[in-house]
């Protein structure tokens, strides 16, 4: 990829900070996170409609070509039931460059019944000698702090958005010019400059045939108007403003925050899915699900720092990410949420931890490794009450009484004998 990738540098210290569905009903397994032994298909969605019948939209950049496949039917716990432990890999800025890991972990997600969001860049369906058609708020045209694009690169990483989003996988948006800090970042911006971000990032990959000339290409295979329902802001900066803005817009989550392992509510209309606090090995504090922060912490910003470090490095973000799984999973079952870059720094290690953490975590029983929108859907199919329930227990606390009795919709049966006497024998 041509864009000049400036994400290290434009990251500022304030973003560094100190799922099986349950019931789901498809016939893939492999593709939807089903694990053998889950509830077995009930009425899957239908495949996509024929390439006869599938219907261009605009300059044929996308287009409707029916329900997305390997996308599961989530279904209500029922009473008593252990909700399933999710876990959502993400991937900000997503694009294929010459690393091909947008390819490499598609590949992974496929191995290991787990499907993910990719944030995708707008302006990395933008050709360098188009960058004008940008107009960033408080910016002046054509600026970018990531870069832009080539026709190669445009070319590689429609394949990469079109074939993840055929194997269940969901396109989000990381908006555009990724501006981060003073002077016109995105912290600065208003709800009309982020309508007007968003418009432009939608407007990119419904025009992007337009914009690269690449006319006969094939389209994309979803109406990106529907397919675009959630987002993470750059530098996690700016999203008060820009959940007023995606309220407005039909958005259904956010994930620009920083959590606790804690169940998510909704905050302004939107589902507040933010990234989490876990340990962070060799060190006393906590540190969020992000390669980029735990990088700042061991190296800096340089990104590729001591090379007889750099292992370590990976290891500490592999570590500290089974760690908060395993809290959650043995605990609250608190959804376990994971941002990352499709980067190679200190040495491509936070990618291979990134990778033995998906075959560590997505195989085991109960687990369920799925996009934003899954869990989105999930969350929406569930009883509030049942929400309100787990969303009051604390990190890593299971339920005293066992899940059960917990979302039982009926009280427990009382103990035998009087409270404090001796125990009763039977």
């Amino acid at each position: 990829m041509a864009a000049t990738k400036k994400l290290a540098a434009s990251f500022t210290a304030a973003a560094v900070c100190a799922a099986v569905l349950s019931g789901c009903a498809t016939g893939a397994h492999q593709a939807t996170g089903l694990q053998k032994g889950a509830p077995g298909p009930k009425e899957a969605l239908p495949a996509p409609a024929p390439g006869s019948a599938m219907r261009l939209i605009g300059d044929g950049s996308t287009a409707f070509t029916g329900h997305q496949p390997h996308l599961p039917r989530a279904e209500r716990l029922k009473a008593g039931q252990k909700p399933p432990q999710f876990v959502v890999f993400s991937w900000d800025g997503a694009g294929e460059d010459s690393q091909k890991l947008f390819s490499h972990f598609r590949e992974v997600a496929k191995q290991n019944n787990a499907t993910m969001t990719y944030f995708l860049s707008g302006v990395y369906l933008l050709p360098e000698e188009k960058r004008d058609l940008y107009r960033p708020p408080q910016h002046s045209p054509g600026s970018s702090d990531i870069g832009f694009n080539d026709e190669q690169g445009i070319k590689d990483t429609v394949a990469q958005l079109r074939d993840a989003w055929l194997e269940g996988n969901e396109i989000g948006t990381h908006f555009n010019g990724h501006f981060c800090g003073k002077d016109g970042g995105v912290g600065e911006w208003s709800v009309a400059d982020w309508k007007s971000e968003i418009g432009q990032a939608r407007s990119f990959v419904k025009s992007w045939k337009t914009n690269s000339g690449m006319k006969n290409a094939a389209p994309l295979p979803f109406d990106y108007d529907k397919e675009l329902i959630g987002a993470r802001t750059p530098c996690l900066e700016g999203k008060e403003n820009f959940r007023r803005a995606a309220r407005d817009l039909g958005f259904r989550y956010d994930t620009s925050g920083i959590n606790d392992q804690v169940w998510p509510r909704k905050k302004d209309g939107l589902w507040d899915l933010s990234m989490q606090l876990v340990p962070f090995p060799g060190h006393s504090y906590e540190q969020l699900t992000m390669d980029y922060n735990f990088m700042i912490k061991q190296s800096g910003t340089a990104t590729q720092g001591d090379p007889d470090k750099q292992e370590l490095w990976g290891d500490q973000l592999r570590d500290g990410l089974l760690q908060g799984f395993d809290r959650a999973y043995k605990g609250n079952r608190a959804p376990l949420i994971i941002g990352n870059h499709f980067e190679s720094w200190n040495g491509g290690n936070y990618m291979r931890a990134v990778g033995e953490t998906v075959h560590a975590v997505c195989n085991k029983p109960e687990v369920r490794c799925v996009s934003f929108r899954q869990l989105a859907d999930w969350l929406d199919a569930q009883d509030p009450q049942t929400l309100d329930r787990l969303a009051r227990l604390g990190v890593g606390d299971a339920p005293k009484q066992g899940w059960a009795s917990f979302l039982s919709t009926s009280p427990a049966p009382a103990p035998k004998g009087v409270p404090g006497a001796p125990a009763v024998k039977q």
